[in-house]
This record gives C-alpha cells, structure tokens and sequence, in this order.
C-alpha cells in the first residue's frame, strides 16, 4: 500500500512486525554515507566508544506522518549546527540506552516519556569523528504532540514529513567541509531546505529502506 494511502495505526502495526524481523543494517545505512567515510563506522564492539541512544518518534499531523528533527547551535565541537534525531549520551541514572533516547527527547523537544510508545529499534551506528556508538530506538505518540523546546540545547526543531524522506527527488548530494578542514562528498536529505547528512542519514537511510519495504 502506497505510503500516502496507509492509516496511521496500520502504518505502525507493519513497522513494528518489520522491526522484530531482520534488519537491512550496514546495506541500507550505505546508502546515506559519505565518499570518505570508512569501515570503522560498522566496528561495533569497540571497547572504548561512548554510547548513546537517540529516537525516531513518529505522529500524525493532518494525514502526514511525521519525524522530529533538531538542529543543533553552531559551535566549534565535531557536530555543531548538523540536524540530528533528538537523542543523546548514556548516563549512569539511565537504566538502559532506551531510557538515554526517551530522556533525552523529553529534555530537548518536551515529549513526556509516558506518551511514547517503543516499537522496536534499527542497527546501532559507530561514529568515528566523536567516537560514540548510537542505538536508534523507533516510537510514536498517538496524539499531535505538543513540543516545548528547549532552547539551550536546540536552534530549531524540524517537524519532517517522512513521505519526503521517501522522495528520491529529496535525495541529493553536495561537498560538505567539515571543522573547516576536510570535505566529504556526501549524500544527504534535503528537508525543508537543511542538509541532513552523515550518521543521522545512514540511520534515517535504514529506516527509509523499512518503510519502502512496508509499503509495497
């Protein structure tokens, strides 16, 4: 069934039942990676990586399923003013790096924990340049979720409609130049006019390939 023709809660039945299956993994994440990367971003079982745990947190808004996005501020680290999924670091309070995705969205973009339901998770991502490995966990809310961001730590959230991110026409390609220093040929998202690239892309790219599976 055509994405734009599918219920919401039929939409979330079949993503769940995909998700408990196999995943596309390294294959699917490919697709949104950069020329230069390397195959150190597939070493999973680094003893020294920092971990983190971000959510792909689906809603309906007037027939639209949606995607939160932030932006971050521009600042001098590794991934300053980049678009990300609302996640971040474990910590010690965190029971498990599920709790560290629904905390850190409840931090940054206000979505209570209790609303969300988790449906499953795709392929953890290593990435090299901060050196954390990130476990994406995938929910939804039933309801328009009201967003309080918070502005310290978010520039502006994205509300992304994830037909586009089906659209090939949306996926581009352009030289990206990293802390001033390295350009990358990379491929990447264009949402609402922001580049969407790097491990956020690879991450989204696994759930795109999910979501075309499903809607078949």
């Amino acid at each position: 069934m055509p994405l734009r023709k599918i219920d919401f809660q039929q939409f979330i039945e079949r993503m769940e039942s995909r998700l408990a299956e196999p995943l596309p993994g390294q294959n699917a994440q490919k697709l949104m990676m950069p020329a230069e990367s390397v195959e150190e971003r597939f070493d999973l079982d680094r003893d020294d990586a920092r971990l983190g745990g971000v959510l792909i947190l689906f809603y309906e808004n007037q027939g639209q399923i949606m995607i939160p996005l932030t932006q971050r501020h521009d600042y001098k680290g590794t991934h300053g003013g980049q678009v990300s999924l609302p996640g971040g670091k474990w910590e010690e309070a965190d029971s498990d790096l599920q709790s560290t995705a629904l905390r850190e969205t409840f931090e940054e973009i206000g979505i209570a924990q209790s609303q969300v339901s988790i449906i499953g998770k795709l392929s953890d991502l290593y990435i090299p340049a901060s050196n954390f490995k990130v476990s994406p966990f995938v929910g939804y809310v039933k309801e328009n979720p009201s967003f309080a961001i918070d502005a310290y730590e978010v520039k502006e959230l994205i509300e992304a409609e994830l037909s586009a991110l089906v659209d090939k026409d949306y996926h581009k390609e352009k030289d990206i130049t990293v802390q001033q220093r390295f350009r990358l040929k990379a491929p990447y998202f264009d949402v609402q006019g922001k580049v969407v690239w790097g491990a956020t892309a690879m991450m989204l790219a696994e759930l795109i390939t999910i979501v075309e599976e499903i809607s078949n």
